[in-house]
């Protein structure tokens, strides 16, 4: 592989090779990284609702422990 590469110009190993590879695999690459970034917002997600819950219980438990009813 290094043979074939070592007698082309600068300007295919560096710009043609990559656009080839983005135009054939860029479907595959565009799906991966929107994966990657749905789990992260979904995992952003379940740490908010999760400090919600905990933040909602220590309140209602320190308004009841002190006998309001």
């Amino acid at each position: 592989m290094r043979e074939i590469f070592a007698g082309m110009p600068w300007w295919v190993k560096w710009i043609a090779v990559p656009v080839i590879a983005i135009f054939v695999f860029g479907g595959l690459i565009a799906s991966v990284v929107g994966f990657v970034i749905g789990l992260l917002f979904k995992a952003l997600i379940f740490v908010v609702l999760v400090g919600g819950l905990i933040f909602v219980v220590r309140k209602f438990m320190s308004s009841s422990s002190r006998g309001d009813w």
